[in-house]
């Protein structure tokens, strides 16, 4: 006789699968009056691309060749701005969080901007598929007066393709200091049914698409009002946003019921609040 036992305990070999690995790093510092490349390293699946810019402030591009993350798979991102540098870093396209097996995907990005400088960190959005897990950290040190401009923007799907996230796990966090001490620190985590968990009043209303910005100064509390001005100018149809000051930083928040609203409404605001174009990838 045929005895079938059931071992529900008993663990599950999946196969190892291959992964991808991705690491770049650029720096810039101040020669000859301008702010030039100074150091570049990039393996695996990271790229860097420093498009020509008729600019003082260079544009580096950044480039996962993998397509997108799933589970196991690690992506790290350096960046620097050297004494009075000044330099934008951005991606080539939005990063895609892509249906896993197994394991959490990760985006890694360390920034540093010394006294003088000036660092954006204006990456296009990250968008979230079904199933995926992706864990994102931001971790920037600023020293002396130096200015930060950063961006992180998620989207849960892609509505013009008819796609709905229903189970997903996704952390962002950010950590910022100044000459060693804390001065933002924000985090999010999503884990299993995303609908539901953004359907409430506190917790976006239905949004999809959200972003946080934050512009790291010593005077930020003075960018107040204009920011606040320019939000009410450039808002879509169906985006919230708002914005507040406090100890050097200023943050703003979006929501919003599509990736392309929040997109719209973000590349308006911030060619009006920089006072300058975004880098040409933004609109290809």
């Amino acid at each position: 006789m045929l005895q079938i036992v059931n071992t529900p305990t008993s663990p599950i070999n999946l196969p190892d699968m291959q992964r991808a690995r991705g690491v770049a790093h650029v720096s810039f510092k101040l020669s000859g009056g301008r702010s030039r490349l100074d150091d570049l390293y990039q393996a695996g699946s990271s790229k860097v691309r420093l498009p020509r810019v008729y600019d003082p402030r260079p544009i580096a591009v950044l480039i996962n060749t993998a397509g997108g993350i799933t589970g196991g798979d690690s992506v790290t991102y350096e960046g620097r701005t050297g004494a009075g540098s000044e330099a934008t870093i951005t991606t080539q396209a939005a990063e895609r969080a892509y249906r896993r097996s197994q394991g959490t995907g990760l985006i890694d990005t360390s920034l540093i901007a010394e006294t003088g400088s000036t660092l954006e960190w204006l990456p296009q959005e990250t968008i979230i598929f079904d199933h995926s897990a992706l864990a994102r950290r931001l971790r920037v040190d600023l020293l002396g007066d130096a200015r930060f401009l950063g961006l992180e923007t998620t989207v849960l799907g892609r509505t013009a393709m008819g796609e709905t996230v229903e189970q997903a796990t996704f952390r962002d966090s950010w950590r910022i200091h100044r000459d060693g001490r804390l001065i933002f620190a924000d985090d999010i985590r999503l884990s299993g049914n995303t609908r539901e968990i953004l359907s409430g009043a506190a917790t976006g209303q239905g949004a999809i698409a959200f972003a946080t910005l934050v512009d790291c100064c010593p005077n930020a509390e003075d960018h107040l009002p204009r920011a606040r001005q320019l939000l009410d100018a450039s808002l879509q149809p169906g985006v919230k946003a708002g914005a507040s000051a406090w100890n050097g930083v200023l943050s703003a928040r979006f929501v919003a019921p599509s990736g392309r609203a929040l997109r719209e409404t973000l590349m308006s605001f911030l060619e009006s609040y920089r006072d300058r174009d975004l880098p040409r990838v933004w609109r290809c």
